[in-house]
């Protein structure tokens, strides 16, 4: 028996590539009505790297309950929240959280590469990046920028 290869160019190549990387544009169409301040492109993949040097030194927080338990118990770090997260009663509590805590929180526009930055194959809506000195440069540098941008109205 011979294996039959599948053609590069068929419709499963086709579908592959329309459910693979999708650009940032596309990505804000899906974005909720309370995401604001949206992170630029170029600070989303800052942030990105951040998160995945931060899962290597244990230094994040993933996932709504967890998050909300160490803003509570008072931790500090960069929370950085899904935009397409429905219904947005979800997570629409932790912005005024981390406004009473003087938390830096930022928007990306997409819950499943937020997950996978985090090394899971599962959409997470929010995560909170606690600082380390492994990656100090990069977390001041992403800091720096989420506390620039303008506040919501």
């Amino acid at each position: 028996m011979t294996k039959i290869k599948a053609d590069p160019d068929g419709p499963e190549a086709q579908t592959e590539a329309c459910l693979g990387e999708r650009t940032y544009h596309e990505l804000l169409v899906n974005l909720n009505p309370i995401a604001q301040p949206l992170a630029s492109r170029r600070l989303t993949r800052k942030l990105y790297k951040c998160i995945k040097k931060a899962v290597k030194q244990k230094q994040i927080r993933r996932g709504v309950k967890e998050v909300q338990k160490f803003i509570n118990k008072g931790e500090k770090g960069i929370m950085v929240l899904a935009g397409d997260t429905l219904p947005i009663e979800v997570y629409c509590h932790l912005p005024v959280m981390c406004e009473d805590r003087n938390l830096p929180y930022v928007y990306i526009p997409s819950k499943t590469d937020l997950g996978a930055a985090a090394g899971s194959k599962r959409p997470t809506c929010v995560i909170m990046v606690k600082p380390h000195e492994e990656y100090q440069e990069a977390y001041d540098e992403c800091l720096e920028e989420v506390q620039a941008l303008p506040p919501p109205m």
